[in-house]
């Protein structure tokens, strides 16, 4: 079956915005990462997924020669920031010059090349681990070197071609109803 793009079947899935930072032969650019995930704790391995193969796109081009980038997770009032890292090529424009010229600003990362996104709600330096071709994208696995969290920033969320900031925090049920959900676990054990 193939989704593709734009697919109101899809129209549920809810992530946050990876802003993925590089250098390399396409010089400094930046992208727009929808899927951006942590994928193990220990060791710390990130992964973004990146459609157009190893070489289609100029980040991934820039990430295969250089063996490092950037993720920066975007906070909720970096839309406009994600639209100009996410509307055009790296190959075509200078969108970290678009974005300084408008007023964002980038700073030196300690173990990499690439800058990273000031204001951003996660900074983290990675180091390519792997990369594997999955359907149309690539997913790029980086260990992750050093991360600052600023945890004040509530996150930009994306679903369905939109941004959304995450509201109020729901908690998880109370102690009685958790105390229940053992009870049934324990009646409906497999032996």
């Amino acid at each position: 079956m193939d989704l593709g793009w734009g697919n109101e079947k899809a129209s549920k899935f809810v992530t946050n915005v990876g802003l993925i930072t590089s250098t390399g032969p396409n010089g400094p650019n930046i992208m727009a990462a929808e899927w951006t995930y942590y994928v193990s704790w220990s060791p710390a391995l990130v992964s973004v997924h990146i459609g157009g193969g190893k070489t289609g796109k100029a980040t991934s081009e820039n990430i295969m020669a250089t063996k490092e980038f950037g993720v920066s997770i975007a906070s909720s009032d970096q839309n406009v920031l994600a639209s100009i890292a996410g509307g055009s090529s790296g190959r075509e424009v200078d969108k970290l010059a678009v974005l300084k010229e408008m007023g964002f600003h980038f700073h030196p990362s300690k173990h990499i090349k690439p800058e990273l996104v000031s204001g951003a709600a996660s900074n983290i330096e990675c180091k390519l681990k792997d990369s594997i071709e999955i359907g149309d994208h690539t997913m790029f696995i980086g260990e992750v070197l050093s991360i600052e969290t600023d945890q004040a920033k509530s996150l930009l969320a994306y679903s369905f071609g939109k941004y959304y900031s995450l509201g109020e925090r729901l908690h998880k049920p109370e102690k009685a109803i958790l105390d229940k959900i053992e009870q049934l676990k324990k009646k409906y054990a497999k032996k």
